[in-house]
């Protein structure tokens, strides 16, 4: 899939910015990053589908996001052209997205999303170790858990992925 934007595109990932992650610490950044995904010339969302027999429901015993609720709907107007990747686990860093960055030429990606503390740090860590430059966008991004764990996510990434990645 190539979209034709050149090597020097600016590129967003939304992770996870569905209904069933929305609540009184994650509301406020659903009109930014509404807005900010016009600011780019690719956006890719993710969409958490929790499938029947997946490790959340066996080992945390997490039964969310169904496929057949609204949980996984998203929270907001996502732009016609966005690219939707559905992901089961917490990264979408599989050989499928890599392959549409590098056929896309993108060598770094902006992020922001849901939550910060699990998913936005593991599709940041795991870009960065196979060779993209994330750079994770904080105020667009938050946690539904606390505010807690969103300080110490934004601590704990700038360890894995370096200071001057978190904007």
């Amino acid at each position: 899939m190539s979209f034709n934007k050149g090597p020097q595109c600016r590129a967003l990932l939304i992770v996870d910015v569905q209904n069933g992650f929305v609540n009184e610490k994650t509301a406020h950044i659903l009109p930014m990053v509404e807005k900010l995904q016009y600011d780019y010339d690719i956006v890719f969302a993710t969409r958490f589908i929790n499938l029947p027999n997946s490790p959340y429901r066996k080992l945390i015993k997490w039964n969310r996001f169904s496929p057949e609720t609204d949980d996984i709907e998203f929270a907001f107007h996502l732009r016609e052209d966005a690219v939707v990747i559905d992901k089961y686990v917490y990264t979408c860093v599989d050989d499928f997205f890599l392959r549409l960055l590098d056929e896309n030429g993108i060598t770094s990606l902006d992020i922001c999303g849901i939550d910060t503390d699990i998913c936005v740090t593991k599709c940041a860590v795991d870009l960065f170790e196979k060779g993209i430059t994330p750079f994770v966008l904080k105020k667009f991004c938050a946690t539904h858990a606390s505010e807690d764990l969103q300080e110490a996510a934004i601590t704990i990434l700038a360890r894995y992925i370096g200071k001057s990645q978190i904007i």
